[in-house]
């Protein structure tokens, strides 16, 4: 079973467009925070501190895929929130905490729905960028990420 999803997800992640993949990886930071509050609450450090580095190591490359010269303040701000994160995590992590764990949460949870805007603005789009008149899709300055995704982060 686990072989069928990861062929699953290889293909999904291949064939993705960069909004999507930034997608991809945000329902893997907010599964890894879900299943870090379960290894919390069921007293399971291994697999706690398992899933904090999981998002945190997603967190990184949401990071590092920001273009600054492109995407500007809203790069910025994007890299000192995964920033302000992934101290977060450490804190949890470190403290075993839920409460940092509950707020990276709702702050994963607040990027994803603003994304889903951004997924449905850009399938609105013309595939084949033949019509002039067709409005680009916003510039979030994210490059694409698919390679680190492959390399096991959201399997």
């Amino acid at each position: 079973m686990a072989n069928g999803h990861n062929a699953y997800m290889e293909s999904r992640i291949l064939s993705a467009s960069p909004v999507e993949l930034v997608h991809i990886l945000y329902q893997a930071a907010l599964n890894s925070v879900r299943e870090a509050r379960r290894g919390l609450a069921e007293g399971d450090i291994t697999a706690r501190s398992q899933a904090i580095s999981k998002a945190t190591e997603i967190l990184i490359e949401l990071s590092s895929s920001l273009n600054y010269a492109e995407g500007g303040q809203l790069s910025e701000r994007l890299g000192n929130l995964y920033q302000y994160m992934q101290h977060r995590f450490l804190q949890a992590n470190l403290e075993q905490s839920d409460a940092p764990l509950v707020e990276i949460l709702g702050l994963l949870t607040t990027l994803y729905d603003a994304w889903q805007g951004v997924r449905s603005f850009a399938s609105q789009l013309p595939s084949n960028g033949s019509s002039a008149d067709a409005p680009s899709p916003p510039n979030f300055g994210m490059e694409p990420v698919a390679e680190y995704a492959l390399q096991g982060l959201l399997y």
